[in-house]
C-alpha cells in the first residue's frame, strides 16, 4: 500500500511484524511503577479495546511486558513504517484541506528531527506528548482523511472520541489534554491515569499539533535575553563579552545557545543527555561541545576576552558548571535554567553526582530515593547561584517551574523586603506559595510588561506546501506590514516593532528550521491580522500557497499560569483560570480550524490551564472573515483581563484597540490613590 492507503486503512485489520526497540533513538525514560494489581489489568483492557478480540491473545503479552518494563503502553508494533514528517499538504489523503494541514501539524509535531522521545509520541519537555499510543494515532489520521467540511473530531487526551456531525463554520478538531477534576491533578494522578491510559500531558504545542521546533521558543527567548541585558547595562551596552549560563538541550530548551549567539553574547547550556547533545551540535543549535569544566572555564575566559558570540554545550550537570564558575571566580552576567522541571520526577531534571543512566534506573525502580536527590541538588543549585547574584550576576526564572520545585525543596530561594536571604523553613506551607522569591520570573520583569501586556506574543504561520521559496516570500509579506504599522504606531511599541522587523529580516539566515517550513514573530493583534490578511491575498493571488496560523500558548491570552504567564498579574487572581477557558470558547465559534485546552503545560500538572488554535488559510472570503474575527479576540480577550489587574500598559492597548474597533466596550478599572491606605 502507498502512503495515502495506509492512512485511510487505521488500525489494520492483520498485526503488523512486531517491532524491535531502537536503542539509537532518544526514547522516554522508563515510567515508575505506580499501577496495582488491579489497575494493571484495567490498563491492558483500555489498551485492548482499540483491536478485534482474535488479535487480543497476542496482544495482551505484548502490552503486558510494554507495561512492565517502560511504565506505559505504547502500541510500539503499531507504529507506522512510513516516515514521518511534514509532507506537502496535497501529499495527505481526504477531500477536506482544513484536515489535510492538521495531518501535516500532527506528523510535524511526530517527526524524529523534531520531536524529544518520537517512539513513545513525546514532543518536547519529557512528557509533552501528542497521543498517548500509536493506535490513537493510526485512528486520528484515518478520521482526519475521511473528514467532510460539516464534521468535526473530538479528541480526550489523545484519544479520538469520533466524528460528529457539526456545521462549516465549527472547527475541525477540538482537542483537551489532560482536563481533570480539580481534586486530581498531582503529579502522581498524572503517572496514575496516564499508565491506565486514560489521559496525557500535552504539554502546550505538542498535543495541540502547534510545535514547530526549537524555533518555537527562539524568538521569545532572543527577546529575554536581549532585554534582560538591557537591564543589566550600564551604559546602553550591548552583551558583547558577557556570560550567559542556563541549562537543557532537549525540546524547547534547545533553543536557548541559538537566541544567545543571536543576542551576541556567550551561552554555556548544560544537558546531561548526550543524545541531545549530539543533536543539537549537528542541527547547529549550538557551536562547541565541552566535556571537562576546567576546559569549559578556559574556553569561556579566553571568549569575555575576545567579546566572542559563541555558544557552547556543557555535557554534564549544570549544578557543577554554577559551583565550579563561583570556585573560579568567573563572572556570570546572566542566568536561567530550562531543565523540564514541570516533570522533575520523571526525567525532567536529573540531580548533580548521578549518571543519565542511574538516574532513570532510580527513578523508576526507587522514585522516593530519586526524589531526595533531585531536590537536594536544587538546593545546591540555588546555593550556587545565589553566591552568583551576591557579585552581581542578573537571575532570572524562565518558566519552567525552578523557583517553585527549588522552594518546595527547601531551598533559599526567598528574600525579606530588605532583600535579605531567609531560609525557607521560616514560612509555614501555606505561605510558600504566596511568599516573595528572590528572583523574578522572566514574565514579571521582561515578557509581561514588555511584551503581553502590550498585546505582543508569539504569533506562528506554516507554509503548507513545504516550498522553501513561500517561507521566503511569507517573510518578506510580514516585514512589509511590519515595516508599514511601525511608521504609525505610538512610541510605546516602537521598539518592540524594531525588534521584530530586525528579527524576521534575519531569520533565513541564522538557519531557524527544524521539521516544517515555519516561522515565528512575536506581533500584536493588529500586527497578526494585517499579515494574516496580506497572506490570504497572496494565497488567492497564487504568489504563494496554504498558510496554517497558530501561535504558542505562551501567549497574551492563552494561559493561566500563575508562575509564568500569569505572574505579573497582581490583583489576586493569578490562580484563577477563567482567560484560557474563555480564550479557546471565543475562538471555537470565531473561526479556529482546530482548537485545544490542556492541564499542565510548561510548569507542570495542575499548575497551568492552557489554550491554542490553528487556522488554515486558503485566499477565500471566508478565510477573511476568520482570521480578522478570531485574531482579534485571541490578543484582546487577554488585554482585557491584564488591564483589568491594573496593568498600565495593558490598560493603555486595550484603550487604544477600543479606538480602532468601535464594537469593542472593555470595563476599565479605577485606580486608587495609594495614600488612602496611609491614613
Amino acid at each position: 500500500m502507498n502512503f495515502k492507503d495506509l492512512i485511510l486503512q487505521g488500525i489494520p485489520s492483520n498485526l503488523p511484524v512486531k517491532r524491535d526497540y531502537d536503542p539509537s533513538v532518544n526514547h522516554a525514560p522508563r515510567r515508575k511503577e505506580i499501577l496495582n494489581a488491579e489497575e494493571k489489568i484495567l490498563a491492558l483492557r483500555n489498551a485492548l479495546r482499540y483491536f478485534e478480540p482474535k488479535h487480543h491473545p497476542t496482544l495482551i503479552k505484548e502490552f503486558k511486558e510494554e507495561l512492565e518494563i517502560y511504565g506505559r503502553i505504547y502500541m510500539y508494533r503499531f507504529k507506522p513504517t512510513y516516515d514521518i514528517y511534514a509532507r506537502p499538504v496535497e501529499e495527505y489523503p481526504g477531500p477536506c484541506l482544513q484536515a489535510r494541514a492538521i495531518m501535516l501539524m500532527i506528523q510535524n509535531n511526530l517527526d524524529p528531527k523534531v520531536a524529544q522521545h518520537p517512539e513513545e509520541l513525546i514532543t518536547y519537555g519529557g512528557n509533552g506528548a501528542v497521543f498517548q499510543n500509536w493506535a490513537q494515532y493510526l485512528l486520528v489520521m484515518k478520521y482526519l482523511a475521511q473528514m467532510e467540511d460539516d464534521q468535526t473530531l473530538v479528541i480526550y487526551s489523545g484519544h479520538p472520541m469520533g466524528l460528529f456531525p457539526s456545521n462549516k463554520n465549527a472547527p475541525r478538531v477540538v482537542v483537551t489534554n489532560g482536563m481533570m477534576t480539580p481534586n486530581y491533578s498531582q503529579p502522581d494522578h498524572w503517572e496514575k491515569f496516564n499508565a491506565l491510559g486514560v489521559t496525557q500531558y500535552g504539554q502546550m504545542t505538542a498535543g495541540s499539533y502547534m510545535y514547530i521546533g526549537p524555533q518555537g521558543i527562539v524568538h521569545g527567548t532572543t527577546i529575554t535575553v536581549l532585554n534582560a541585558g538591557r537591564k543589566i547595562a550600564k551604559n546602553k551596552e550591548d552583551l558583547a563579552g558577557k556570560l550567559f549560563i542556563t541549562s537543557g538541550l532537549g525540546g524547547m530548551s534547545g533553543a536557548q545557545p541559538k537566541a544567545g549567539n543571536i543576542a551576541g553574547c556567550i551561552t554555556v547550556c548544560a544537558e546531561i543527555n548526550p543524545k541531545a547533545v549530539t543533536t543539537r551540535h549537528s542541527q547547529g543549535w549550538v557551536d562547541e561541545v565541552c566535556t571537562d569544566l576546567n576546559e569549559l572555564t578556559k574556553r569561556v575566559s579566553l571568549a569575555k576576552k575576545n567579546k566572542e558570540v559563541v555558544s557552547i554545550a556543557y555535557q554534564g550537570n549544570i549544578v557543577d558548571v554554577w559551583e565550579h564558575f563561583e570556585k573560579e571566580n568567573l563572572f556570570v552576567d546572566l542566568g536561567s535554567d530550562q531543565t523540564s522541571l514541570h516533570n522533575p520526577w520523571a526525567g525532567g531534571y536529573y540531580p548533580v553526582g548521578m549518571s543519565l543512566e542511574e538516574s532513570n534506573n532510580m527513578m523508576a525502580n526507587d522514585p522516593e530515593k530519586f526524589k531526595i536527590k533531585v531536590q537536594e541538588s536544587l538546593c545546591r543549585q540555588t546555593t550556587a547561584i545565589n553566591k552568583h547574584t551576591q557579585k552581581g550576576t542578573y537571575f532570572f526564572d524562565y518558566g519552567n517551574a525552578f523557583l517553585l520545585e527549588a522552594s518546595r525543596a527547601g531551598a533559599n530561594i526567598y528574600k525579606n523586603e530588605d532583600g535579605a536571604f531567609v531560609d525557607s523553613t521560616a514560612f509555614k506551607a501555606s505561605d510558600l506559595e504566596s511568599a516573595a522569591f528572590a528572583y523574578p520570573s522572566y514574565v514579571q520583569d521582561i515578557m509581561g510588561p514588555m511584551c503581553f501586556d502590550y498585546g505582543f506574543g508569539p504569533f506562528r504561520w506554516v507554509c503548507a506546501s513545504g516550498l522553501q521559496e513561500d517561507l521566503d516570500k511569507t517573510d518578506e509579506i510580514a516585514t512589509g506590514v511590519l515595516e508599514k504599522l511601525k511608521q504609525e504606531a505610538p512610541e510605546e511599541i516602537q521598539s518592540q516593532l524594531s525588534d521584530n522587523i530586525k528579527w524576521i529580516k534575519n531569520a533565513k539566515s541564522n538557519n531557524l528550521v527544524v521539521g516544517s517550513k515555519a516561522r515565528i514573530l512575536y506581533a500584536d493583534a493588529i500586527g497578526r491580522t494585517e499579515i494574516a490578511q496580506a497572506f490570504n491575498n497572496a494565497i488567492a493571488e497564487n504568489k504563494i500557497g496554504t498558510v496554517i496560523l497558530g501561535r504558542d500558548h505562551h501567549d497574551v491570552s492563552g494561559t493561566d499560569s500563575p508562575f509564568r504567564e500569569t505572574s505579573n498579574i497582581y490583583d489576586g487572581s493569578r490562580f484563577t483560570a477563567d482567560m484560557a477557558i474563555q480564550n479557546v470558547i471565543g475562538d471555537s465559534f470565531r473561526g479556529a480550524t482546530w482548537v485545544s485546552i490542556h492541564n499542565g503545560g510548561g510548569v507542570g500538572w495542575g499548575e497551568v490551564i492552557n489554550g491554542g488554535f490553528g487556522m488554515v488559510l486558503d485566499g477565500t472570503k471566508k478565510a477573511e472573515n476568520r482570521l480578522k474575527s478570531m485574531l482579534f479576540w485571541d490578543v484582546n480577550n487577554g488585554l482585557a483581563r491584564r488591564s483589568w489587574a491594573r496593568n498600565k500598559e495593558a490598560i493603555f492597548s486595550i484603550k487604544r484597540a477600543m479606538v480602532q474597533e468601535p464594537k469593542l466596550k472593555i470595563t476599565i478599572p479605577n485606580l486608587v490613590d495609594d495614600a488612602l491606605f496611609s491614613k
